[in-house]
């Protein structure tokens, strides 16, 4: 059979969807991932085949403006204020971005834009006659291509936040183009998505308002290399650092918590290993002899085997963490973090912190008490054993095969 994909502009919001690709392909199916022309390469690395056709509005300025509107909510949980949604730049006041003229003068072309792009993806289906379509929750093209050609769809989750969760940290994003509408579905909602590929442990308890596929979570972490010391058990206790690719992009310089993280397991009796972006790295400066330093070193390489990991609540790092079953430390920086942060620290096997709580003292004693205290390893061995349990992507394939065919 044919199946498509869609995806959003961030790469590690669909990384879960790769071995659920890779499955696919090696059942025989044929795949095919609509892609904006940013994307094309990471696809590729992934060994999927990319097709770069979509546009609209990229994520990053989503989210931006969604912080932005929290702040102007009130509902905003930080002492500074969001970036500036276009500029990324630190805001002294909120007014300093002008919301009446970004609708009046910005967003028109990127409700365009977005119209064109669910158009792409509704030509390509109609050229191509996939039997099943698959989308993560920031690419609606998916969802609306599957409608008008009628063949059956899904979600796939990137981690443990969900489309109904509330507004203000949705991860889904309105149809402003009214695309949906203008193909004659109506305006789009969220009783329209029918189905949900989940790769949460049931005990995350993500609320789905839709058929729950489940999936066993399997790591995908780009396409780093890992280094020949990651095959040998530390010899003591380990603690891991990751940080996100691109939060101080999205959230503003004051989410770049490495520094303070490093400082704060310094002299701690244990191996720091700490992984993250080339650019993250540089902007650290020199650090103790005590951390190892590792750009880009997939996650799932250096986990296994470690006492406690400290991130900033990103779907990849909990996931993987989850996978692993390692403890988490989780400062997070933007409501989707927040509650991912909040569902895995109400099993037991996390400490959340909003991340501009998350000061020397605070990281150190958490990150201590995670390697000390027995209830946390053995919740995160719980959710590992949740996360084993779960159907394979080749299982899900099967159920895929069936759901494509009407058996």
């Amino acid at each position: 059979m044919r199946v498509l994909f869609t995806v959003s502009t961030w790469p590690t919001q669909y990384a879960a969807m790769v071995p659920l690709g890779w499955a696919l392909q090696a059942a025989g199916h044929e795949v095919r991932v609509l892609c904006a022309p940013s994307q094309a390469a990471a696809v590729g690395r992934a060994g999927l085949v990319p097709v770069p056709v979509l546009g609209g509005m990229e994520e990053v300025l989503r989210l931006r403006l969604q912080y932005h509107a929290e702040a102007a909510a009130g509902i905003w949980p930080y002492p500074w204020l969001p970036p500036h949604p276009l500029t990324g730049e630190r805001l002294d006041r909120l007014d300093a971005f002008d919301t009446r003229r970004f609708e009046r003068e910005v967003a028109p072309e990127l409700d365009a834009s977005t119209a064109r792009s669910f158009d792409a993806a509704v030509d390509y289906a109609r050229d191509w006659r996939p039997d099943l379509v698959l989308y993560d929750p920031g690419s609606l093209e998916g969802l609306l291509a599957a409608d008008v050609l009628g063949v059956p769809a899904a979600l796939c989750l990137w981690g443990p936040a969900s489309p109904h969760d509330p507004d203000h940290m949705r991860i889904v994003p309105t149809d402003r183009s009214g695309s949906f509408a203008r193909y004659g579905l109506g305006p789009f909602d969220l009783t329209m998505i029918e189905r949900v590929v989940d790769p949460n442990p049931p005990s995350l308890k993500v609320p789905i308002g839709s058929a729950r596929l489940p999936v066993r979570y399997v790591p995908y972490n780009g396409a780093g290399s890992a280094p020949a010391w990651t095959a040998r058990p530390p010899e003591g206790r380990r603690v891991c650092v990751t940080w996100s690719t691109a939060l101080s992009t999205v959230s503003g310089p004051d989410s770049y918590l490495l520094p303070r993280i490093v400082a704060a397991l310094d002299g701690l009796d244990c191996e720091v290993v700490l992984t993250a972006t080339a650019r993250d790295v540089a902007a650290l400066g020199p650090v103790p002899s005590s951390v190892r330093v590792a750009e880009n070193l997939p996650l799932a390489a250096l986990l296994p085997g470690s006492a406690a990991v400290v991130h900033h609540g990103g779907s990849g790092s909990t996931l993987t963490s989850l996978w692993a079953g390692v403890p988490q430390f989780i400062a997070t920086f933007a409501s989707e973090q927040q509650v991912t942060g909040e569902r895995v620290a109400a099993t037991g096997a996390a400490l959340h912190v909003p991340g501009h709580l998350a000061d020397e003292a605070a990281i150190r004693a958490g990150v201590e008490r995670l390697i000390e205290d027995g209830a946390h390893r053995a919740a995160a061995g719980r959710l590992r054993e949740e996360v084993a349990e779960a159907p394979t992507p080749a299982a899900l394939t099967t159920a895929l095969e069936a759901l494509a065919t009407g058996a």
